[in-house]
């Protein structure tokens, strides 16, 4: 087996050893790295620009959906109490799912982690229901209107 010499690049290629009081002149190096210290702050500067723009977008993008919301709640009063009661009725109904799950779970669990096919049993039976729910109850929660503390006893 050859070795060929490897080729490397030093870790340092200039050390500062003058006085304090000193100040030595810049050299090609140095003034290379302010160079790439120039040009990193300047991507920098242009990424902060890029991210403000975004928030920005994103911001003004959630304002109008906030407020086509708010008007359409306005605009459909009794539909807005209605999906409220209807998104607190299947809170009720996704608590007591998920005891469900949980218990099974708990009494499972050691077949799911020693054998796939009861994991992937189990996530094909919870898994599509518990995920629909999620999202029903999500849009309900959306499109109601929160209640007024003082009608609360409607």
């Amino acid at each position: 087996m050859s070795h060929e010499p490897r080729s490397t690049t030093p870790m340092f290629t200039q050390v500062d050893v003058t006085p304090a009081g000193h100040t030595p002149q810049p050299t090609s190096a140095s003034l290379g790295h302010t160079e790439v210290l120039h040009d990193i702050l300047a991507v920098q500067d242009r990424n902060n620009e890029l991210l403000e723009e975004l928030v920005s977008v994103m911001s003004t993008a959630q304002k109008q959906r906030s407020t086509e919301l708010n008007h359409w709640k306005q605009a459909n009063p009794d539909l807005a109490r209605s999906c409220r009661r209807a998104a607190e009725a299947l809170s009720r109904v996704q608590v007591e799912y998920l005891d469900t799950i949980t218990d099974e779970i708990n009494e499972s669990a050691e077949d799911m982690m020693e054998g796939e096919f009861m994991l992937n049993e189990f996530v094909d039976r919870f898994g599509p229901r518990l995920a629909h729910l999620n999202g029903v109850i999500q849009v309900l929660a959306q499109l109601s209107t929160t209640p007024n503390p003082t009608n609360a006893s409607q």
